[in-house]
């Protein structure tokens, strides 16, 4: 599977802002966008004026991509099935985007970023209804039980928030897709409606 191996901290320095890639790390003062808050590049300190409404809408296309670790041709088909679905496309691309198997471990608290997160499904870490899966780009369905395969070998992330359309069973250490999200459930600053502006041009 294709997937991006570069440097994680120029693409939160390329839209501007904390997008929260390398997890603990994003927290503390170590954090390079606090180092370094130019755009990446040669010419990042003298880039001034007011962006275009292209160029706002491309931004907020890319920091939703690097949010959720997906590349163009995914995230184009995502915006294809949302733009194709009955309702609100926002929020239709949202369900695509939280459900994706490598996002809820990520907001259960069993992995620091989604990108840990992605490794330890392919690694075979995780169970889904009690069975095997390593395809991080899985969606989950209502219902579903997502439960580690041994709790102790993981590293859960401290001071998270556990979203409100996911419930946690502490005795069997799993967690539960009790509704499917909508908008208000996604604690990162994406605007959809700039995203499928790009896409509708």
């Amino acid at each position: 599977m294709a997937r991006y191996t570069g440097a994680k901290c120029r693409l939160c320095r390329a839209v501007g802002e904390k997008l929260y890639l390398k997890g603990t790390k994003c927290l503390g003062p170590n954090c390079t966008i606090q180092k370094k808050p130019q755009v990446p590049g040669q010419h990042g300190t003298s880039r001034r004026g007011r962006p275009s409404d292209y160029k706002i809408q491309l931004l907020e296309k890319q920091k939703a991509k690097r949010v959720y670790g997906i590349l163009e041709k995914q995230f184009r088909k995502y915006i294809e099935q949302a733009l194709g679905s009955k309702g609100v496309t926002g929020d239709a691309l949202i369900k695509l985007l939280e459900t994706r198997l490598d996002n809820v471990v990520y907001r259960s608290g069993f992995a620091v970023s989604r990108a840990q997160a992605r490794q330890l499904i392919r690694s075979g870490f995780f169970t889904v209804n009690e069975a095997p899966s390593t395809i991080p780009s899985m969606h989950v369905k209502l219902g579903d039980v997502i439960k580690p395969v041994s709790f102790e070998k993981l590293q859960p992330r401290e001071g998270f928030v556990l979203p409100a359309w996911i419930s946690a069973n502490v005795k069997e250490k799993s967690v539960k897709v009790e509704n499917l999200p909508t908008l208000d459930d996604v604690s990162e600053n994406v605007d959809v409606s700039l995203i499928i502006e790009f896409y509708s041009r």
